[in-house]
């Protein structure tokens, strides 16, 4: 690190547990984002912010007004550009150090597996189950470290699948596949908007932690918040035996169907 570096980083490297040494691995990690709205815009920004090397945004959509009141990284400039290229013009502003590399699409199966084979970890921010899903499936084929976060009305979530663990449970065993949950969407259910800033800072948080190997975090965990009544717990995830994505039986980590996985409270 130069002379520059220590001074953009200097509160990162006088904590003990990172240090230079973890700083350092910041600089050299790689990340891929899925999604750049609500979460992933605080989470984009953080992990700009404190030098993560490179990072690999991917999202389909273009940025519309009713997106500004909280995807904090989009502008009222912005309206009508592709989100993932106002998003590298912000983080660009936050750090030109970080490369950022904007790609628009709606990732397949297949693109996804490229992306996150590139990748240190994957952190999925997008607001759908079939994304999540897909993204559960490659990560769980490739062994990459999964950080997951939902947001919706006052009620947000975050886990992380640290999938270079051979025990780890998957986002499958945690909502299956064929459960038929239901979906709800910001457009016809609504959001908070500071919530989707406190999903998406614990997902960064977590990701840092990830990259860096310090701290115990949420691997195996889900954290739920309430920003109603602000009631945070923690729960403690069970891979199940008869998971359809990683359990015992599975037929391939690219199939997906499952069973109620457990938590336990703590």
């Amino acid at each position: 690190m130069d002379d520059q570096q220590l001074l953009r980083y200097g509160r990162h490297i006088l904590l003990n547990e990172i240090g230079i040494e973890g700083q350092q691995r910041l600089l050299d990690a790689k990340a891929l984002l899925i999604g750049l709205g609500g979460l992933g815009s605080p989470t984009a920004m953080y992990l700009a912010s404190s030098g993560v090397g490179q990072l690999t945004l991917c999202d389909h959509d273009t940025v519309d007004f009713s997106n500004l009141q909280r995807q904090i990284i989009h502008r009222t400039a912005s309206v009508g550009q592709p989100k993932v290229t106002s998003a590298q013009a912000a983080l660009h502003d936050i750090n030109p150090e970080v490369e950022c590399i904007a790609l628009q699409l709606r990732a397949d199966a297949a693109q996804l597996r490229e992306l996150a084979a590139q990748a240190d970890v994957v952190v999925d921010c997008s607001d759908n189950f079939a994304t999540r899903y897909a993204v559960n499936r490659v990560c769980l084929e490739l062994r990459k470290p999964l950080v997951s976060g939902a947001a919706i009305q006052f009620d947000g979530q975050v886990a992380v699948f640290d999938f270079r663990h051979e025990n780890a449970p998957c986002y499958n065993c945690l909502f299956p596949e064929d459960s038929q949950a239901a979906e709800l969407r910001c457009a016809t259910t609504g959001v908070f908007a500071p919530l989707a800033g406190i999903i998406g800072s614990l997902q960064a948080a977590e990701t840092l932690k990830v990259l860096m190997g310090v701290g115990r975090g949420l691997s195996g965990k889900l954290l739920t918040v309430n920003a109603l009544d602000m009631h945070i717990m923690r729960s403690t995830l069970s891979k199940d035996p008869a998971c359809r994505a990683c359990g015992s039986f599975a037929p391939s980590p690219l199939q997906g169907e499952g069973w109620d996985g457990g938590r336990k409270v703590e």
